[in-house]
């Protein structure tokens, strides 16, 4: 196998990964802000859209929620995008199809979270595909541990038989 290949097979992995991780991240900073939103509320805080809109903060935990946000529509599509693209070169069966899989759920989230807006059932389906999306880039990620070990042990084999 050549090291280019090698590479990309690396990168995949890694970026499978870290969009797998970047999910993880989103839960956890939402359900941060929204255990902040609580406090504040219990406290007699208003949060309404003039309380979102404006400069100052209500309570520290809603930067929870804009992380979400700037991680939901620049960090994980850019991810996304960057294993898909790096999948057409690691040469490995199976590796675009998967990384599309992950493209395309990633679309579908960030639709949903927009949609979530205007009907709360989109936001239900954001929670779900959240975990459909987590899962696939898991997999994405594992399935190519059991080809690159099995590509090693044939360089190795290849190596050891005599010309």
């Amino acid at each position: 196998m050549r090291t280019a290949h090698k590479i990309m097979r690396i990168a995949y992995k890694v970026l499978a990964y870290l969009v797998a991780a970047e999910v993880a991240v989103q839960a956890m900073v939402m359900v941060w802000a929204i255990a902040g939103l609580g406090r504040w509320i219990d406290g007699g805080g208003v949060f309404d859209k003039a309380a979102m809109e404006s400069a100052w903060t209500p309570f520290p935990e809603a930067a929870g929620i804009t992380a979400h946000i700037n991680n939901g529509f620049f960090v994980i599509p850019a991810l996304a995008l960057l294993l898909l693209i790096v999948s057409f070169f690691t040469k490995l069966r199976g590796a675009i199809k998967w990384a599309g899989l992950v493209f395309a759920l990633v679309i579908v989230q960030v639709m949903l979270g927009i949609l979530g807006h205007q009907l709360t059932l989109g936001g239900a389906l954001h929670g779900l595909n959240a975990l459909a999306l987590f899962g696939t880039a898991i997999y994405a990620g594992r399935r190519l541990r059991p080809a690159v070990a099995l590509a090693v042990e044939e360089e190795s084999a290849r190596a050891a038989t005599p010309v």
